[in-house]
């Protein structure tokens, strides 16, 4: 055999070599993926226990054990504006048993609004599905003279200076509709912040803001009583909830942030294999044709989301980016 013979029969059994050993490495992915989930799954909500997030991701927990045939484990890491909670599950072995259940803010918009993160959502997050379209009602004091968004607008102008909105919290979503209210209309609004929904609605309902975005759950029940006036549902459809009040764009405020709505969904590492995504996403799917469910999460105060996964909510994501950045800006809203 001539030298150069030589060498090219080793190259060949080194590349034999390599394949062969490639194969087994293949297999085994497969078919973890086949068999997954072979063990409890943690679902992180990185808020506290009791909220909206938190009930929605208990349900959809029991919905993906009862089809998967595994425990998944609901775990709530809250802190920072659902920034602790979501660095781990970023920074979590990607194989599919470390998720989060998460809202727009913690895992698209906090990255305009704080200047440093441990994380980058766009490199270090999957988007697997959109599980819930929040839902928040544009609600002012009875004793302000509007009865729709295009009145409401025409106020704000004429009373630069006179008025407030309130928010649970800097950097919340009623707290960037309402500094882009303001800039719209030239308005001036004093934002008021308040630690939580709860705190803000007793001061709306005493009078102290003119006016808010206001939770269906928590606010449905004054306004029915007449304690609050309701302007427009911040949602792409009517609440069922309450059916004779319009959106916010069949009541006049037409600008496009104003059909920018807040969102539930589930997402892992970012380097957790697609076919276990799509897993995840086929059994929410299938989970969401339930009407049983539906009504469960119309009656914590969301839409479901009947048809997403990962393809469509990543490109939905990307979409979005750029006006959640928008919003941001004009709010002025900027956290350490």
């Amino acid at each position: 055999m001539t030298a150069s013979s030589s060498s090219l029969s080793r190259r060949r059994f080194h590349a034999l070599g390599a394949s062969a050993l490639a194969w087994p490495v293949l297999a085994s992915a497969q078919e973890g993926a086949a068999a997954y989930p072979s063990r409890p799954v943690t679902l992180m909500v990185p808020y506290q226990a009791g909220g909206g997030t938190d009930a929605l991701a208990r349900l959809i927990a029991l919905k993906l054990a009862d089809s998967l045939k595994r425990p998944f484990v609901v775990e709530n890491k809250g802190g920072a504006g659902g920034i602790i909670g979501t660095s781990a599950v970023a920074k979590a072995k990607p194989d599919g048993y470390t998720l989060i259940v998460g809202l727009a803010t913690s895992l698209l918009a906090n990255q305009y609004l704080y200047a440093k993160l441990p994380y980058d959502p766009n490199k270090d997050l999957a988007m697997v599905y959109r599980l819930a379209q929040g839902l928040q009602v544009l609600a002012v004091k009875p004793s302000l003279p509007v009865k729709n968004g295009t009145e409401l607008l025409a106020y704000i102008k004429a009373n630069k200076g006179k008025l407030s909105y309130g928010s649970y919290g800097q950097g919340s979503t009623p707290h960037l509709w309402g500094a882009y209210l303001s800039h719209l209309t030239d308005g001036d609004m004093a934002h008021v912040a308040y630690k939580g929904e709860a705190p803000m609605i007793q001061d709306f309902l005493g009078g102290q803001i003119d006016m808010a975005w206001v939770s269906l759950a928590t606010g449905k029940q004054h306004m029915e009583a007449g304690k609050l006036k309701p302007i427009g549902v911040n949602a792409p459809m009517k609440a069922q909830g309450l059916p004779n009040v319009p959106t916010l764009k069949d009541a006049g405020l037409t600008d496009p942030v104003f059909q920018l709505f807040g969102w539930l969904a589930l997402a892992a590492p970012a380097k957790t294999p697609k076919d276990i995504q799509e897993k995840l996403a086929a059994a929410i799917r299938e989970a969401m044709k339930d009407p049983e469910v539906q009504r469960k999460i119309v009656d914590m105060g969301f839409i479901p989301v009947l048809d997403s996964g990962p393809d469509k909510f990543a490109a939905e994501y990307v979409a979005e980016r750029p006006k959640w950045a928008e919003l941001v800006k004009v709010s002025g809203a900027k956290l350490d």
